[in-house]
């Protein structure tokens, strides 16, 4: 059922979002150098490395860590980077993970896969048998202001009270923090 979910709301999804979101591949090369995508190696279902793409908010000679770990993220940035992760449209080709099935529309984010603390609390807790997610209990809980263990401690929530209708608050509650721009440190 959820993947039924996933596609319908996805095609749906993608249907109102590709005009926008080729305005926004062409902002994202106008702006800076370097390609509108960025693929960043995941992991995904039981540790799978998958390519999920975000519009590239960031300069072409960014390090491939997670953005907290980078001493002044904000040197990094593209022109128009700091909008899209403010407004959270960096994330919207993600949708193509979500059709092909990478993804889940719910679900813990997916770490980096250089991320090994992350990757191994997660494995301890059976948290790595979910698919990733582009919103999950964990992001609509504090975001990016989260320890890794407070992260894995919400996944493990999500894991034990996962349903549709958890699924629908979640994605609710993610759409008011996108509004608000709630959570966002970077």
């Amino acid at each position: 059922m959820k993947r039924i979910f996933d596609l319908m709301l996805g095609i749906v999804i993608f249907v109102f979002l590709v005009a926008p979101m080729l305005l926004i591949s062409i902002a994202v090369r106008l702006t800076s150098k370097g390609p509108a995508l960025y693929w960043s190696d995941r992991v995904g279902k039981n540790n799978k490395i998958f390519k999920m793409p975000k519009f590239r908010s960031m300069l072409t000679d960014t390090p491939a860590v997670a953005t907290h770990l980078l001493d002044n993220p904000d040197v990094y940035l593209s022109l128009i980077g700091g909008f899209l992760r403010r407004s959270s449209l960096d994330e919207l080709p993600q949708l193509f993970s979500v059709l092909k099935g990478d993804m889940s529309f719910v679900g813990p984010r997916p770490a980096l896969f250089n991320q090994d603390d992350l990757i191994a609390l997660r494995s301890k807790k059976d948290v790595d048998k979910l698919l990733p997610g582009i919103t999950g209990w964990a992001q609509v809980n504090g975001r990016d202001e989260l320890s890794i263990a407070d992260k894995v401690a919400l996944d493990v929530e999500y894991l034990n009270r996962q349903s549709f209708w958890f699924d629908i608050k979640i994605l609710w509650m993610t759409f008011l923090k996108v509004v608000k721009r709630d959570g966002v440190s970077h």
